[in-house]
C-alpha cells in the first residue's frame, strides 16, 4: 500500500506526527511540504505518506479519482502500523487526509496507539455546498484534537464552523484571511503565508506539550 513514508525532524523528537495528504495533491505538494518544514522546524517528527490511488497516479496515465473518505480509513491504520513510532503519536493531515484520521482516532486513541489528532484545513462541507456537513463523528470525539483553519476556508469559514456541534476536546486555531492552505492574502491581512505556518507550527508545539502522554 505504501510508496515511501518522507521523513523529517529530529530523531529523538518527543512527538512524532504522521500526515496524510488531502483529495487532489501528493504528499509532497507545495502546501504539505511548507506544512511539514514549519512542524520539523519546531522539533517534531514528521512523516507523510500516501493512500495507494494517490500513489498509483505517480506511476499511471490520467487522475485515479479519490475514493470516498471512509474506505481510506483501512489504509491510514495500515500506515500507522508501518511507521512503528516508539513515542507519542499524533496523526492528522491536510483536508481529507485529516478527515480520514479523524474518523480512526478514537479507537487508537482508547487502545493507547495514538496521543492526539492535528487537522490542517478541515473540509467540514464541501465548498458550496454549506449544508453538507461532514461532523456527525466530530461531536462525540474523545481524542485531543487541534483543527488549523483559515478564516476564509471554503471548506468552513470563521462565521459557519462556530454554529457547529463540536466535541470539548477539539481547538480550533483561526488563521486570518488564510484559505484552505492557510495562506492569506498579505495586502489585505498584513500576514503572509510563512507567518500563518510559524503559527500553525508554534501553537501546535503548545498544544502537543499539554497532551496526557
Amino acid at each position: 500500500m505504501l510508496e515511501r513514508f518522507l521523513l523529517q525532524g529530529p530523531q529523538d523528537a518527543r512527538f512524532t506526527i504522521l500526515l496524510a495528504h488531502g483529495a487532489g495533491a501528493p504528499m509532497d505538494s507545495a502546501s504539505m511540504t511548507a506544512a511539514a518544514d514549519a512542524l520539523a522546524g519546531v522539533g517534531f517528527r514528521v512523516v507523510r505518506f500516501e493512500f495507494s490511488y494517490m500513489a498509483a497516479r505517480r506511476s499511471e496515465e490520467g487522475r485515479k479519482p479519490p475514493p470516498r473518505a471512509e474506505t481510506l480509513n483501512p489504509e491510514y491504520e495500515a500506515a500507522i502500523a508501518a511507521l512503528g513510532a516508539g513515542g507519542p503519536l499524533i496523526i492528522g493531515g491536510k483536508s481529507m487526509g485529516g478527515r480520514v484520521a479523524s474518523m480512526v482516532a478514537d479507537r487508537l486513541y482508547d487502545t493507547g496507539k495514538i496521543a492526539g489528532l492535528l487537522c490542517l484545513g478541515y473540509p467540514f462541507h464541501p465548498p458550496g455546498q454549506p449544508a453538507k456537513l461532514r461532523t456527525g463523528h466530530l461531536a462525540g470525539l474523545k481524542t485531543p484534537t487541534l483543527i488549523c483553519q483559515g478564516t476564509r476556508d471554503e471548506f468552513g469559514t470563521k462565521d459557519e464552523v462556530p454554529g457547529y456541534t463540536l466535541s470539548e476536546r477539539i481547538e480550533v486555531l483561526w488563521l486570518e484571511d488564510g484559505d484552505h492552505d492557510l495562506k492569506p492574502r498579505k495586502k489585505i491581512s498584513g500576514f503572509s503565508a510563512a507567518d500563518h505556518l510559524a503559527t500553525m507550527a508554534k501553537t501546535a508545539k503548545a498544544w502537543a506539550e499539554r497532551l496526557p502522554v
